[in-house]
């Protein structure tokens, strides 16, 4: 959803004197407490003892388009029924009145920052499938007007169609210049905060994910969970799905010859 504020979800280490930052990682086998964990919290609110939560906040925005363009949905809706695309600051709110689902790929941008000045080690970024349907019916809707700057982030790529998918680092581009792929572990803190973007791709499936990150900070590890405001994020493949642009000219959604095309 919209860039929602919250404490890391997951629990540091139970031992009261924290885990050597060098000791296994508590991890969350795939899909369990996937549905029944509590929404994260806006960062600014009380969150209770600092002993008890994670050193660091986050954000998570899945309606990031590429150069603030090029993104695609799927939506079982004629095209009489679709009002203009909308820009990517509307994107959100356009696409949960009309039901909207990624269409082969779903950007997601996570912002990370410390709560203070003590240095937070993200140590490794997981991701979990929890639900495989049959890809969503509708037709793909490009999103291909009001182009704008590029991404700067940490960039990550993900499969969703294998059985275990792997965040796996890619070069990026910053206005021209080339960002060069790296690998975690990562640093944070309360004035040097970080920004991944998880690019969850698929063609064979409707499906339902999320991110974990392991951190460590002070003798203590953790595992939070990364998602769309206590749901997961949702991408859906569109292969031999009808694909429409945005005439301008005449105020009306129009076909492409190519469904290949949605996700490119």
């Amino acid at each position: 959803g919209s860039p929602t504020p919250g404490e890391p979800q997951g629990s540091p280490s139970a031992n009261p004197r924290g885990t050597p930052s060098g000791g296994p990682r508590p991890t969350v086998p795939p899909g369990v407490g996937a549905r029944k964990e509590t929404l994260p919290r806006p960062s600014g609110s009380s969150p209770g003892p600092a002993a008890g939560r994670a050193p660091f906040t986050w954000t998570a925005d899945d309606h990031v388009w590429k150069n603030g363009c090029d993104h695609s949905y799927v939506i079982d809706r004629a095209p009489a029924a679709v009002p203009p695309p909308p820009v990517e600051a509307d994107a959100e709110s356009w696409a949960r009145a009309l039901g909207a689902v990624h269409a082969g790929e779903a950007g997601v941008r996570v912002t990370l920052q410390g709560r203070d000045e003590r240095a937070v080690v993200l140590e490794s970024l997981r991701i979990r499938v929890v639900e495989r349907r049959s890809p969503a019916q509708g037709r793909v809707y490009r999103m291909s007007s009001g182009c704008g700057g590029s991404l700067t982030p940490r960039m990550f790529d993900v499969d969703l169609d294998v059985p275990r998918p792997v965040a796996r680092s890619v070069a990026g581009n910053d206005s021209g210049e080339p960002i060069e792929a790296v690998s975690f572990p990562y640093s944070v803190s309360v004035t040097d905060p970080e920004v991944l973007l998880i690019t969850g791709r698929t063609v064979g499936c409707d499906c339902d994910w999320f991110a974990e990150l392991t951190w460590s900070s002070g003798g203590r590890s953790g595992t939070v969970r990364v998602d769309d405001g206590g749901r997961p994020f949702r991408t859906s493949g569109v292969r031999g799905h009808p694909v429409l642009d945005y005439d301008t000219g005449s105020g009306s959604w129009v076909s492409v010859a190519d469904a290949g095309e949605a996700a490119s």
